[in-house]
């Protein structure tokens, strides 16, 4: 009832604070036989960690990924893994200001209205760093989903702020610090720079995928693919919005159109972003998520404090402009996470089906 769970055939557990002594991840239902090691995990924790560059928060923090269990010899038991990462350069006292204050757009007044009691130092649970044992544990699902079906997962941003991004190619996504798919980003370097003199933040929308799809994952009516990929989505700190395929989009479109044709060659478009009636058809999945600006800024913004007297918030403390700059990896591991609990519920019920017709192509 807590919340702190999710899946239940790949159930992750995530615990911890954003200043307490250390984050991590518990994973139950993980198949055997699995060769697992850290450095299966780090390479998705570093693409994620702050500090990488200076258009994010300036808090350093290794994100060290330590197995302490479920792994042995190498490779996976069965039982659950957990997977512990070390807080080492917390500030606290940043947030002295707002032991008595809200900061707005924040989780602050909430908390402390459910539990009677709030952990201020970085935002407690409600923290963005809560999302690193995530990233830990869709690389987990990530590792065995490629072995499996083949299954890979990528991710770009599209729009930072007012500025959208054009799609160029996805090789040039690792060699920025937007994970903008363009190999330009001077634009978004400034509207950055400009943005942080400013004391302020923007929102962004970031679009992952997952490729080598297979088919027939999903459950009717309430277990629909797409409706706990939304779910997992919106279990991101600061999304306040999820597309599948053309999204919004639909609105204007025709049924002439928005239907994706079928020919014995595959699909001939992607309008479902990989989905019909909540089950896979083996396309791309395609998923857009908004994310909107950080809450924590410089600018002095109306709140109350305890008293319910009207007071003035400056939020001090390392911030990202722009959380949503960080948001790539996490977008891919929350989709992963999905996709593996989904694979591994058909592989339960489904597993000895033979379909009478042969699968076709994803697209043409």
């Amino acid at each position: 009832m807590s919340g702190n769970t999710f899946g239940t055939l790949f159930a992750v557990t995530n615990f911890g604070e954003s200043h307490g002594p250390a984050i991590g991840c518990v994973i139950d239902g993980c198949p055997p036989g699995m060769a697992l090691s850290e450095a299966d995990i780090q390479g998705d924790l570093d693409r994620r960690r702050p500090g990488t560059s200076k258009y994010v928060t300036q808090r350093n923090e290794p994100d060290a990924v330590e197995i302490l269990s479920g792994v042995y010899e190498g490779k996976t038991t069965g039982t659950p893994i957990c997977l512990l990462i070390k807080n080492t350069d917390q500030r606290s006292k940043d947030y002295g200001n707002i032991l008595d204050t809200f900061r707005p757009g924040h989780a602050d007044y909430s908390y402390l209205q459910k539990y009677g009691i709030r952990d201020p130092r970085g935002g407690g649970r409600a923290s963005a760093r809560l999302t690193a044992p995530m990233v830990a544990a869709g690389a987990v699902a990530k590792k065995w989903l490629l072995q499996t079906y083949g299954t890979t997962f990528r991710g770009c941003m599209a729009q930072i702020g007012d500025i959208a991004i054009p799609f160029e190619a996805w090789e040039h996504v690792p060699n920025n610090p937007f994970f903008a798919p363009v190999a330009d980003v001077t634009k978004l370097e400034a509207y950055m720079d400009e943005l942080r003199k400013a004391g302020d933040s923007c929102g962004a929308r970031i679009r992952v995928t997952a490729s080598g799809m297979p088919v027939g994952l999903g459950e009717p009516l309430f277990d629909k693919l797409d409706a706990d990929i939304a779910f997992a989505m919106m279990g991101i700190n600061a999304v306040k919005g999820v597309e599948i395929g053309a999204g919004f989009a639909s609105v204007t479109q025709r049924g002439t159109t928005h239907g994706d044709s079928l020919s014995p060659a595959g699909f001939k478009s992607n309008n479902a972003g990989g989905v019909l009636g909540g089950i896979s058809t083996g396309q791309d999945l395609e998923v857009s998520i908004a994310i909107k600006p950080t809450s924590s800024i410089l600018t002095p913004r109306e709140s109350v404090n305890m008293a319910g007297e009207t007071t003035s918030v400056i939020t001090k403390g390392r911030h990202d402009p722009c959380v949503g700059i960080r948001a790539t990896p996490i977008a891919e591991a929350m989709l992963a996470l999905v996709v593996m609990e989904h694979a591994l519920r058909q592989r339960a019920q489904c597993g000895d089906v033979v379909s009478p017709m042969k699968a076709i192509k994803g697209s043409v």
